[in-house]
């Protein structure tokens, strides 16, 4: 080191991408110090003074680290007093440590480069699409290709920014692209026209190609004034094509990511038209193939009819728009929603100074439903006439995007003209109730599942009581509508009888909007215990996909009731997840135990008959505990007028005496997996938790990986041929215990014992785990039809229902029940929907049905085992097999 440096330098700037709290400095940095330090001390230094040595923090959280940036750094170097432990790339405006930076400051580079950006949602396929790009042109041209992919960690639905580069010569520019600097902008979604201000990115005579379902010809006055400006001082060339509707016609559904590719060929001429075409179908065969022959046609039929549906928008010579961006979120939203959310939901969170942040890293609760993203393309209408009232539209929900609510018919004398409501049917309730189902329209996305569930058909036209419609015409209307829905009263729920389904339904859930795949399978069960037990409920979270759509900023969907009771969450590591939350369960039994102690030591003071209501109530039932929390409040405004340090204690803790709901939510992966030793310990403790485990099968969040939970015969990463080995049976082990509650459920095969295996299992005194299907986009399917497959995995055995109740036993019944039928369906039925048992269907269909036949068995004999202990009870079995193994 001290060999290469010059030996008359005075200035030294040294640069670290860590941070070492409570250190006097990064490592980088005392490295350098201590070897110059050494160098003089020991004699053997080439330089003549000591060198001033100063130390920065770059690039910490992805923070980019520009050309403006290192300018920065030399600039400081330059002053007689640089700045020492300074930081380069954020704003630090508490403790001063930031440099400025000049953000359009660039090098040569970047010249001779092209550079192009596209503006996707996550799932769309435009991040594959552009990688396919920088493949098809680093193999055919002799340019070199460089990709830098801007997301966060949600599997869909999010903003995707792909920034890429191409040129002649290497490219040296390890950073995204700035203002002013793009040839090519595509917007793949035309809701982001709303929300970003992509034009900012381009240079004159940049080449703009937008998703829409517009014609050339009224496009331009649909744009906003801002990007109306842009295209005429660039002179930006400006294309339009509705490629959800070329995906719609050639079966590809969503999936429009091969026709936009298409357009950039065709527009931008990096190479001829007729090789690009013959590129992109390789390159679609090569990602498709695996999915079968018909995805890769699908594909192939949407490039070739990308070409003639791609339209050239002529540019006025003037502005002839007063349209201006909306903002994010409304005026009304709260301060930090709209300085900080707003600021990260739009793009510029990079921009927030430090002292914005929270310093503590809580997160207010119940903010997703800022976050309009506007992803459906069409949204589910009511039929108040034809409708049932069954429930199962909201229960099916995995985004609480459709909600049902029973109100008093005079409260709708204010009502939009378009909002619907019919008295509500069944003799639960009292005459005269109205009862409205009605869709959020900005937050729904479109997954089908409430039409394909919905129940009530027309016996005249077979339509439903639900049914798909095209959202263009809709959406002011409908958002008016759901505003006005919210702002009705929530219906008391001591009045509902919460086991029915229409009932339940009618709970607020507070778990709303989560930022989840369409269609998702694991949801709606986080949903349901929110609507049961969310107002008292602390919910440990493992890493997963539960974490990404239950908490990963900037919104969060657990949300709060009006009295500013909903669940508190946290999410842990993935592999002590369970330990972590059976902390929740010791630190708030503790609390509640020195609550206990203090209440009585001031019985005299604050009148023995409450204090002994409130310690020996059992809070068995909903009614109990919100009989508790009247108790607990009265004994808050005792304490007020007692002026002691135990008074003061006891107020602190007094909340603590009221039951508490912990829930331990995570994928298989987590329980099956990582976190099963932890998991294993938590339920042998016997503490009363409630584990919640969404089952996919797979890991789900991290891309498909194998995991226990993988059944035999499925495809996945790291199980390429099929997984070989059967399927953990996470419940048996469970059971063995004898003192755990141990249920599984499949939502879309049997909703009623969903609904009740959750009420059942958090009202048990001890640890409970409900191990819940849920199907994921990783199966391959469309999931707007899982319901039909959730009933087919329980009829063919492939998944089994039941309830182990160790409170069944103490009664002297058996404690198992099995809730599903004998599998009555070949297993065949079952695989041959979902793409991750191609390869296993393929071996039945070439041996002459000997591997149905053995899987088929296989099934059967899972299903005679937890059949027998439905018929004997599970300590008959054990007995059963200890005197066969003693003989």
């Amino acid at each position: 080191l001290l060999n290469i440096i010059p030996e008359k330098e005075k200035k030294i700037a040294v640069l670290d991408r860590c941070k070492e709290p409570g250190a006097d400095g990064e490592p980088l940095y005392k490295d350098v110090v201590t070897a110059i330090s050494e160098a003089f001390s020991g004699g053997t230094s080439r330089f003549t003074t000591f060198p001033r040595v100063v130390g920065g923090r770059y690039g910490l959280s992805s923070k980019e680290f520009t050309p403006g940036m290192i300018k920065s750094v030399f600039d400081e170097l330059k002053k007689a007093q640089p700045k020492n432990h300074f930081t380069i790339g954020i704003t630090d405006d508490l403790t001063n440590t930031s440099l400025e930076w000049d953000e359009n400051f660039r090098t040569d580079a970047g010249e001779g480069v092209t550079r192009c950006m596209f503006f996707g949602l996550g799932a769309d396929g435009t991040v594959g699409a552009n990688k396919n790009t920088i493949k098809i042109l680093g193999e055919e041209t002799e340019l070199y290709g460089q990709g830098y992919f801007v997301y966060d960690s949600k599997k869909a639905g999010a903003a995707t920014i792909s920034h890429l580069r191409f040129s002649p010569e290497p490219i040296h520019s390890p950073y995204l692209i700035g203002s002013n600097e793009a040839h090519f902008i595509g917007c793949h979604q035309p809701v982001f026209l709303d929300r970003y201000d992509m034009l900012d990115y381009a240079e004159d005579g940049a080449v703009f190609l937008l998703n829409t379902p517009a014609a050339p010809d009224k496009v331009w006055d649909l744009l906003t004034k801002k990007l109306q400006q842009q295209i005429i001082q660039k002179k930006i060339e400006f294309y339009v094509i509705d490629a959800y509707a070329i995906a719609r016609q050639t079966g590809m559904g969503n999936r429009i990511n091969t026709i936009m590719q298409t357009c950039f060929f065709a527009i931008s001429g990096v190479l001829p038209r007729d090789v690009a075409i013959a590129k992109i179908k390789h390159a679609a065969e090569k990602s498709y193939s695996k999915k079968g022959s018909a995805v890769v046609e699908a594909n192939w039929q949407a490039i070739d009819e990308t070409i003639a549906n791609m339209h050239k928008v002529e540019v006025p010579a003037r502005v002839t728009s007063t349209l201006e961006m909306p903002q994010q979120v409304p005026a009304s939203a709260p301060e930090f929603v709209r300085k900080v959310i707003a600021e990260i939901m739009s793009g510029r969170g990079d921009k927030l100074p430090v002292s914005a942040l929270p310093n503590d890293g809580t997160w207010p609760s119940g903010t997703a439903m800022w976050d309009k993203r506007n992803l459906a393309q069409e949204i589910p209408v009511w039929d108040e006439e034809l409708c049932i009232h069954c429930g199962k539209c909201p229960f099916v929900c995995p985004h609480s995007a459709i909600r049902s609510k029973l109100f008093a018919e005079g409260l709708t004398k204010n009502a939009p003209p378009t909002f619907k409501h019919v008295q509500v049917k069944g003799k639960d309730y009292e005459q005269g109730l109205h009862i409205s189902y009605q869709v959020a329209p900005e937050d729904c996305t479109g997954c089908k599942l409430c039409v394909e569930i919905c129940p009530a058909v027309s016996k005249v036209d077979g339509h439903r009581a639900l049914e798909m419609v095209p959202i263009a015409p809709l959406r002011d209307q409908e958002r008016l509508n759901f505003e006005f829905f919210l702002s009705l009263p929530e219906y008391d729920r001591h009045l509902l009888k919460t086991n029915i389904m229409k009932s339940a339904m009618m709970l607020q859930p507070l778990f709303e909007f989560p930022t989840a795949c369409i269609g998702c399978g694991e949801t709606s069960y986080i949903r349901l215990a929110s609507q049961l037990f969310g107002d008292r409920m602390l919910v440990a979270n493992a890493t997963g996909c539960s974490s990404i759509y239950g908490g990963n900023l900037p919104t969060t969907p657990y949300c709060k009731n009006l009295d500013g009771r909903g669940p508190a969450c946290s999410d842990s590591l993935f592999e002590d997840n369970a330990e972590f939350g059976l902390g929740y369960r010791v630190s708030i039994d503790k609390h509640a135990e020195h609550a206990t102690e203090l209440l009585e030591l001031m019985k005299d003071k604050v009148g023995a008959e409450l204090a002994d209501a409130i310690i020996s109530t059992h809070q068995t039932t909903e009614a109990d505990i919100f009989a508790q929390r009247d108790r607990i409040e009265k004994l808050k405004q005792k304490l007020k007028r007692i002026d002691t340090a135990e008074a003061r204690q006891l107020t602190s803790l007094a909340e603590y005496l009221v039951k508490k709901s912990v829930w331990i939510i995570g994928g298989d992966g987590w329980a099956y997996d990582i976190g099963f030793g932890g998991l294993d310990h938590v339920i042998s403790t016997g503490r009363n938790v409630n584990i919640l485990v969404l089952d996919t099968e797979v890991y789900s969040n991290t891309g498909g990986q194998m995991s226990k939970a993988t059944p035999r015969g499925a495809i996945a990463k790291f199980a390429a041929g099929g997984k070989h080995t059967g399927k953990k049976d996470l419940a048996q082990i469970a059971i063995s215990y004898g003192h755990v509650y141990v249920a599984q459920v499949a939502y879309g095969a049997k909703d009623v014992h969903t609904l009740r295996t959750f009420i059942e299992a958090e009202s048990y005194d001890g640890p409970s785990i409900i191990i819940a299907y849920g199907p994921c986009g990783e199966h391959g399917y469309d999931l707007s039809q899982q319901h039909q497959q959730q009933e087919l995995a329980v009829k063919s055995g492939h998944w089994l229902l039941f309830r182990y109740d160790p409170r069944r036993a103490q009664e002297g019944k058996n404690p198992m029940s099995l809730d599903s039928p004998k599998p009555s369906v070949p297993y065949r039925e079952f695989i041959k929907n979902e793409p991750r048992f191609r390869g296993l269907l393929q071996e039945m269909d070439e041996d002459g049905g000997a591997l149905q036949t053995y899987y088929d068995n296989l099934l059967r004999q899972h299903y005679a085992v937890y059949e027998r202990m439905a018929e004997c009870g599970n300590m008959e079995i054990k007995s059963e097999i200890n005197k066969s193994a003693e003989s």
